[in-house]
């Protein structure tokens, strides 16, 4: 199986239970707690015995991912499936448009975060 349990709950002890309120409001303001964020995010994944290459990588991914919050590029760009979205100017918060329910981008863009996440760090767990 390429994503494990064990990846799965380290994930989630290292993006919720570990994730200060400081780290998460200014994660993406500042470079500082994006950075502290993805350091303290690795930490359970350390139990995995990973290489410190695999460490590194996710770690790396974890920072870019949220400091820059590509996730919601992830949702716009697949919304060009089927039909045009809106402009950039228009979904640049979650990448969707303002006709969708505030609560339903936000919960989309979590969960694609979410899966940028849990891709990056099984190809780093298998891989490296």
């Amino acid at each position: 199986m390429f994503v494990t349990a064990d990846q799965l709950v380290a994930h989630a002890v290292g993006d919720y239970i570990l994730q200060s309120d400081w780290m998460a409001t200014e994660k993406t303001r500042k470079s500082i707690a994006a950075a502290m964020h993805a350091c303290v995010y690795a930490l359970p994944f350390t139990l995995l015995n990973p290489s410190w290459t695999a460490t590194a990588f996710i770690v790396g991914t974890h920072f870019v991912i949220d400091r820059w919050r590509l996730a919601r590029y992830v949702c716009w760009a697949k919304n060009w499936i089927g039909d045009r979205p809106p402009p950039w100017s228009e979904c640049a918060a979650t990448g969707y448009g303002p006709d969708k329910p505030a609560w339903l981008s936000v919960w989309l863009l979590i969960i694609a975060d979410n899966t940028l996440h849990v891709l990056c760090n099984a190809a780093a767990l298998r891989w490296l």
